[in-house]
C-alpha cells in the first residue's frame, strides 16, 4: 500500500504549446479509492498513464510512497493496471494470463500457484482457469484482467475505464464487485471513468477534470451538494442541474431572484452570500429533485412557486421527468435540447409518478430554495 502524490504535474503535447494536463496537484491517501471523472479529452487517462509510466511528464513530480517515480520505468513502479480492452493474451489460458507477470519476475511456482488460485477464488473464476479468453464472456474477461492485477500484490491499482465494454446490467454488477474487492484488499486504487454514476457510487473522493484542468476534488456528496462551479454542477447528477439566468433584487422582506416569468424568495441562510450581488445578474441553479408540483394555496411555498408550462413528460416508472418553462414562455420547445451547463428558461423537474400531468398543462411548480445554487455569469464560480 502507498500514498500517491501528483505535484504540479503538466503534460504538454509533443511539438506543441497545448497541454493535456495543466498543473495537477493531488494527494491520494493510502488505501483510498480515488476516481478521476470528466468528459472525453479532459486529461484523466493521461494523468493515469503518467502515473503508470506510460506517458512522460513534461513538468512536475509524481510520488508513489516515498519514491519520486518520474524517471522509473513502469515495471519498477510497483503498480498494476487494468485496461479498458482487458489486454489478455489470446493464446494463453486464464491461469497463464494471471501468472504471466509473476513468471517474468521469477517468482517460484508454488507462490505463483497460491496467488493465482487465491485471486481466482476471490473473483469466482476458478472454473475458467483452463479456458482461453475467447471462450469467456466480456464480464469473465474483465474478472481475469482484475485477477492478473491482484496477483501482483502491488502498492496501487490503476484502472482505466475497465467497465466501458460491458453492457449496462453487467456494468452495475461488476462495479459492486470492484467495490467489494477494494474493501477486501485495502490497497490504494485510482479509477478513471467518464461515467459520473460510476464515480459517485465507487469513489471515496472524486477528481473532476475539464480540458486538462482540475475543477474540484471532494467526496461524492460534497460534489453533488456543493459544486465549485457550473461545470461540476452540470456534470455531476442525472438529470443535470437546471441553470437559469436571473437577477438578484430586494423588497421590504428580503432578497429574491427574478427573471421574466418567475420571482423566487431567497432563504435567509443564503442572503449574506447574495447581498453584494443586489441588482446584478447571476445564474440560478436548482436540481430536478428540488422542484415539485404544489398548490399555490400552501402559504409556506407561495414565494417559491411558479406557474409553469409542461412541454414534455418522460414517465420512468419510479418518477416522471417534466421538461417545463415559465408559463409566459410559449416558444420554449425548441430550447429543450441545449448545451450541457448552459443557462436556459427550460428546466427539468423530477416529480412523483402518481402526479397526473400532461404536455401542454400549466401547473404550479415549487422550487426548494433551501437547496438553491447561484453562480457568477462571467467566472461560472459558485456564489451559493
Amino acid at each position: 500500500m502507498a500514498k500517491i502524490v501528483f505535484e504540479h504535474v503538466h503534460k504538454r503535447y509533443e511539438n506543441s504549446d497545448q497541454f493535456a494536463v495543466t498543473d495537477l496537484s493531488i494527494d491520494v491517501n493510502d488505501a483510498e479509492f480515488l476516481v478521476f471523472v470528466g468528459p472525453s479529452g479532459c486529461g484523466k487517462s493521461t494523468a493515469l498513464r503518467m502515473l503508470a509510466g506510460l506517458e512522460e511528464i513534461s513538468e512536475g513530480s509524481i510520488y508513489i510512497g516515498d519514491r519520486r517515480v518520474n524517471d522509473l520505468p513502469p515495471r519498477d513502479r510497483d503498480i498494476a493496471m487494468v485496461f479498458q480492452n482487458y489486454a489478455l493474451y489470446p493464446h494463453m489460458s486464464v491461469y497463464d494470463n494471471m501468472a504471466f507477470a509473476l513468471k517474468l519476475r521469477r517468482v517460484n511456482k508454488q507462490e505463483i500457484d497460491r496467488r493465482v488460485r487465491e485471486a481466482a477464488e476471490i473473483l469466482s473464476i476458478t472454473p475458467y482457469l483452463t479456458r482461453r479468453p475467447k471462450a469467456l464472456s466480456g464480464g469473465q474477461r474483465q474478472r481475469v484482467a482484475l485477477g492478473r492485477a491482484i496477483v501482483r500484490e502491488p502498492a496501487a491499482y490503476l484502472m482505466d475505464e475497465p467497465l466501458s465494454n460491458l453492457d449496462a446490467k453487467l456494468r452495475v454488477q461488476t462495479r459492486a464487485e470492484i467495490q467489494k474487492l477494494h474493501r477486501r484488499l485495502n490497497v490504494t486504487t485510482i479509477y478513471v471513468t467518464h461515467d459520473q454514476v460510476e464515480a459517485l457510487t465507487m469513489g471515496d473522493r472524486i477528481v473532476v477534470m475539464k480540458d486538462g484542468h482540475l475543477q474540484q476534488v471532494d467526496s461524492p456528496q460534497n460534489l453533488y451538494d456543493k459544486p465549485a462551479n457550473m461545470f461540476v454542477a452540470g456534470f455531476i447528477g442525472s438529470p443535470s442541474m437546471n441553470f437559469m439566468p436571473a437577477k438578484v433584487d430586494s423588497d421590504g422582506e428580503g432578497l429574491f431572484i427574478s427573471e421574466s416569468g418567475f420571482k423566487l424568495r431567497v432563504p435567509r441562510e443564503h442572503e449574506s452570500k447574495l447581498a453584494s450581488r443586489k441588482g446584478q445578474q447571476v445564474i440560478f441553479g436548482i436540481r430536478p429533485e428540488d422542484i415539485e408540483v404544489r398548490d399555490f394555496a400552501d402559504a409556506d411555498w407561495r414565494d417559491m412557486t411558479v406557474q409553469s408550462r409542461v412541454e414534455v413528460t418522460e414517465p420512468l416508472g419510479s418518477e416522471i421527468q417534466l421538461h417545463a418553462t415559465t408559463a409566459d414562455h410559449k416558444d420554449s420547445l425548441d430550447r429543450i435540447a441545449v448545451e450541457e451547463g448552459a443557462a436556459t428558461d427550460v428546466f427539468v423537474a423530477r416529480v412523483d409518478p402518481r402526479v397526473r400531468v400532461m404536455a401542454g398543462d400549466v401547473v404550479p411548480l415549487s422550487f426548494n430554495m433551501g437547496q438553491m445554487h447561484a453562480f457568477d455569469p462571467q467566472t461560472q464560480e459558485a456564489i451559493v
